[in-house]
């Protein structure tokens, strides 16, 4: 570099007019220095920049993790912009294009638009720039446009441009509200200062004035345009988008937006004189903007590049960046992102107040569908002496309503309900300033309580009007419990939406299922809904089920005991109350028992139905299990869980009301032989009779009449060909599987080649059925989740699946290379799971359960079945499921003589053995991977 630049000190990057002069005397320095040599010139520049650059981003990001301001942080780095474009213009006006007698023509301004527009930038943020010339441009400001525009692209910057003279961007602003944005927020970084200044007056005057009504509804439009591309249905989604999501920054640059256009101001802080915001309002959105620039700086240091999605990888090393730490049963990742959707809660509550403002002025066309229930019904006359309609809207007559009798914060949501009506803004935003009113004597009392039950229990919207009352905080202060899930994020891959979010959706589930409307999905829960003696009670449990996240202890036992506490406040009675607990207590209990247990053995219905008791509790069990279920998230409810979970049902209903037992069990095996014979008419008898006594019992108490024709069938047409390994697909589209059954002479290796085809193909494997004939052959069952939606491609997909299995079975491939191949292309995730093997004695009379949690990763039910076979154990059933990243996979097993693992010594081996399996990363992929390509979960 040349001495004259070296010498040059450039002041630090707080100092933003002295770092700007000083980095434009450092370029003009050496502009001197090279005289003529442009080339040498321009090499020198570029050095220069790059170095100012890398400098100032180290800066920045050291300013970032001490002050711990992320708005400040975003200014610094637009400062260090137009110190480097302010730099470019006076070198190439002054050295490279001078001119010495410049016409009316040849003036130019560059202009910041977008982000750099409003004077923040995050690291990998583009550099929007708009060229100004007063009519078309010059080969004069051409050869600048394009000298700044070459070197910025060889500084490795993402830059938008346009060159555009005044009548243009009057022009093109009135036609295309994005041009007309960017416009809005436009600052003149360089160049002629009048030039600038025309045009926004001229924009003011031609494109602003009178057209506030239009730019309001073009700018929400386009927000809700935006959410739904993104599928950002709610802001509670665990992988937020910090910029365009629901909550994010792009939500408050649209308040803004909305507010300059609207009240014509320069500059934030003019929105409180303007009457837009109260004072702590506009706190609160300074306070909302510094966190989100603050989260959106650290994604871009931390990553090198314009990350905008705060995924789970993300999460831990923002979390820590932000100084966040373990609390109590929190993680510091959990702590951060609640604190994260608490900032973006309130961003919602601003957007609600600016739509209330722009309703007030006209300069918002008041909404024509009701956003807040969904189903409008006529309206009855509303007779109240404190609420009144607004058009077809509920708000308050006066603003003392709430502090005359704050039982009101209760009682507007239960007439709205009541209703069908949606909430003025106005009354919305009283709401949310009258918060402190709600205090120990409102949430005890009688009245305020009666409300409340009434909204959560009805079968008119209770989703709806919940979320509105948590929205506006009510919620959360008349039910401090819930208050303290509100926000709250698990850090897994299995929760799509924080606790509060999950436990509504759970309650419109609910909804959902009471009024009929889901009853070709549920049709169980559907049925037996409207028999329920505790319907009030089933609604608060759906409710609290979950309310004691968070804590130390078992979220359930927590749970009981708020319930306990809890629901004589809100007029349930004694009864009531310990089954509301009950539930709670036992809300896991039928989801893991349908999905990791042997539910054709009779220990498993016995010990399921010793819990249970009684015909009332299975039935309100079974509907909160399926409300919890399908809250969870998008695609976590299928089909197959809901097969497990009816058959587990009438299991125990059998053996609640007596029909379960020894006895049964005979004849159900004779009933289940009879049934099958009268599906195959082609068979003589003789053939049937000498095909029954190759099956034991277990085979005809698990498998369904119509699996056990096509596989009689499939024995029959393999056995005519002279084989003795083949290979059947079915599709079932309700309950979303595949079936690939696979039959071979029986060896100890052969479920580990069947999941390790499954794995390298991609199949997620969620339930297997495995039997054994009395003449040594193999008859499996897997189930895997689909893949395609029609069922010509799945069934392609499992008969590749199937003759890869063949294929392995005679030896022609190698599983485990491919299972290797399948797992090296799979990304870690940023989990930790302690593995645990669980064995146990108790939960089957004639076989040991092994339960296995570990963290899943690809191949892994590979490993455990290779791992299983070379201790020389013989698996009777498997059951596996997905929580997320957190896999519990379950094994009936007994030994090589068909007895159960009793030896201590030999039980501490096989612990031994499958915990290296779980601790060491195997050929099959790094631990920490999924061990396929689709999830499956239970809550």
């Amino acid at each position: 570099m040349n001495q004259a630049a070296e010498t040059t000190a450039i002041p630090a990057l707080s100092d933003a007019p002295a770092h700007r002069e000083a980095l434009t005397d450092a370029v003009m320095a050496l502009a001197d220095a090279h005289g003529d040599d442009l080339d040498g010139l321009r090499r020198a520049l570029l050095a220069l920049l790059k170095q100012t650059l890398a400098e100032g981003r180290a800066a920045a990001r050291a300013r970032l993790l001490e002050e711990r301001d992320g708005l400040r942080c975003a200014r610094r780095l637009s400062w260090l912009m137009d110190s480097v474009v302010q730099a470019l213009h006076a070198v190439f006006t002054r050295r490279f294009f001078p001119v010495s007698n410049p016409s009316t023509s040849e003036r130019l301004a560059i202009v910041a638009t977008g982000g750099y527009g409003r004077g923040a930038m995050a690291p990998g943020s583009d550099v929007d720039l708009l060229f100004l010339t007063p009519w078309k441009p010059t080969p004069w400001s051409e050869s600048i446009v394009e000298a700044v525009l070459y070197l910025l692209w060889d500084l490795k910057l993402k830059v938008g441009h346009a060159t555009r003279s005044i009548d243009e961007c009057i022009r093109e602003s009135r036609g295309d509200l994005t041009i007309r944005t960017s416009v809005l927020e436009a600052r003149l970084v360089a160049g002629d200062a009048a030039l600038f200044e025309e045009m926004a007056r001229r924009f003011d005057a031609e494109v602003v004035e009178g057209t506030a009504a239009e730019f309001v509804e073009g700018k929400l439009g386009e927000r809700d345009a935006r959410l739904r591309q993104l599928g950002a249905v709610s802001r509670y989604v665990v992988e937020p988008n910090v910029k365009e999501g629901k909550g994010g920054l792009r939500d408050l640059n649209t308040l803004f937006w909305i507010g300059k256009y609207v009240y014509r101001v320069r500059d934030a802080r003019e929105l409180v004189r303007a009457g837009l915001f109260l004072r702590q309002e506009y706190a609160r959105f300074n306070e909302c903007e510094e966190f989100l620039w603050r989260v959106r700086c650290h994604m871009h240091f931390i990553t090198g590049r314009a990350e905008e999605r705060l995924s789970f990888d993300l999460q831990p090393q923002v979390a820590a960046e932000l100084g966040y730490t373990d609390h109590g049963a929190l993680s510091g990742v959990e702590r951060f992102m609640k604190r994260y959707f608490l900032i973006a809660k309130d961003v919602g509550d601003l957007t609600a107040i600016v739509c209330a403002a722009m309703e007030a002025q006209h300069a918002k066309k008041r909404p024509m569908l009701d956003r807040f229930m969904k189903r409008l019904k006529p309206v009855a006359r509303l007779k109240s002496a404190d609420f009144l309609l607004e058009g077809d809207r509920l708000t308050v007559r006066s603003e003392d309503v709430f502090r005359n009798d704050p039982v009101n914060l209760v009682r507007l949501f239960s007439l709205a309900q009541q209703h069908n009506l949606a909430l003025h803004p106005h009354a919305s935003r009283l709401v949310t300033r009258s918060l402190k009113l709600i205090t120990r004597a409102i949430r005890e009392d009688r009245e305020a309580n009666r409300l409340f039950l009434g909204v959560l229990t009805s079968k008119n919207s209770p989703e709806a009007v919940l979320r509105a009352m948590n929205e506006t905080g009510v919620l959360g202060r008349f039910i401090p419990e819930f208050g303290r899930v509100v926000a709250m994020m698990q850090f897994n891959m299995y929760h799509h939406y924080t606790v509060d979010e999950h436990l509504l959706r759970a309650v419109g589930v609910l909804a959902e299922i009471d009024a009929g409307r889901m009853q070709d999905e549920h049709p169980v829960s559907n049925r037996i809904i409207g028999t329920l003696q505790h319907r009030r009670a089933l609604y608060v449990a759906v409710f609290l089920h979950d309310i004691a996240k968070g804590r130390p202890e078992d979220h359930s036992i927590a749970g009981a005991r708020v319930a306990r506490r809890l629901c004589p406040r809100l007029g349930l009675t004694r009864a009531e109350t310990e089954l509301v607990a009950w539930l709670i207590e036992h809300h896991l209990l039928m989801s893991m028992t349908a999905q990791s247990r042997d539910l054709a053995d009779p220990v498993t219905i016995d010990t399921f139905g010793q819990v249970i008791q009684t015909v009332e509790r299975l039935k309100l069990l079974m509907i909160l299990t399926v409300a919890d279920i399908k809250a969870v998230g998008p695609g976590v409810w299928n089909g197959w869980k809901g097969e497990l979970l009816r058959t587990l049902y009438f299991e125990t209903e059998s053996y609640i009301t007596g029909g379960h037992g020894d006895t049964a069990r005979s004849e159900r095996i004779r009933n289940a032989q009879e049934a099958l014979r009268a599906l195959l008419p082609s068979w003589d008898d003789a053939t049937f009779e000498a095909y029954a006594a190759r099956h034991y019992p277990a085979y005809w108490l698990k498998v369904n009449p119509e699996r056990k024709a096509r596989q009689a069938e499939l024995f029959r047409r393999t056995a005519a060909d002279g084989h003795t390994t083949a290979t059947a697909v079915v599709t079932d589209q309700f309950r979303g599987v595949t079936e690939l059954t696979v039959m071979a002479p029986d060896h100890p290796r052969l479920l580990a080649i069947i999941t390790g085809a499954c794995a390298a193909a991609g199949g997620n494997i969620v339930d297997a059925q495995i039997f054994t004939t009395a003449d040594g052959i193999a008859l499996d069952t897997i189930f895997i989740s689909r893949a395609f939606d029609e069922d010509a491609d799945e069934l392609r997909r499992g008969e590749r699946i199937g003759e890869a299995m063949v294929r392995a079975l005679k030896g022609e491939v190698k599983i485990a290379d491919l299972v290797a191949a399948r797992g090296s292309k799979t990304r870690t995730r940023p989990f930790r799971i302690d593995p645990e093997v669980i064995i146990d004695n108790s939960l089957s009379n004639r076989e040991t359960v092994l339960e296995i949690s570990c963290l899943d990763r690809t191949g892994l039910l590979y490993d455990l079945t290779t791992a299983i076979g070379g201790l020389n154990l013989n698996i009777s059933s498997a059951h596996i499921v997905t929580f997320g990243e957190h896999a519990v996979d379950t094994f009936y097993v007994t030994d090589l003589t068909n007895a159960k693992i009793v030896a201590p010594s030999r039980q501490a081996a096989i612990r031994r053995r499958l915990l290296e399996v779980l601790k060491t990363p195997s050929a099959a992929g790094p631990q920490g991977q999924r061990k396929t390509g689709v999830r499956t979960a239970a809550p």
